[in-house]
């Protein structure tokens, strides 16, 4: 049985983190702005994108290396407060 300071995930890890924000010219720009204040490097070809039907939104993967729970904590937690996203998975 897990205990609260336990964690699924062994640090430190590549972690695919998952972003659908609105179809802005500069959505992936933006999130990895964001991402960059956490993590020092992204890498080339970590980032993945693809927009939806009608092209309302944007659909990006980007995989980081992480190192604690609480990093990816902060991550999503400035992710979320980013008014272009829409949903973090």
């Amino acid at each position: 049985m897990n205990t609260e300071n336990e964690s699924l995930i062994d640090f430190p890890c590549d972690f695919p983190i998952k972003v659908i924000g609105k179809s802005d010219s500069d959505i992936d720009e933006h999130v990895v702005g964001i991402l960059l204040k956490y993590v020092p490097t992204i890498y080339e070809g970590a980032v993945r994108s693809r927009r939806s039907k009608n092209g309302n939104y944007v659909a990006l993967t980007i995989t980081i290396k992480i190192g604690s729970q609480s990093q990816l904590d902060q991550i999503y937690q400035a992710l979320g407060a980013s008014d272009r996203v829409v949903m973090i998975l």
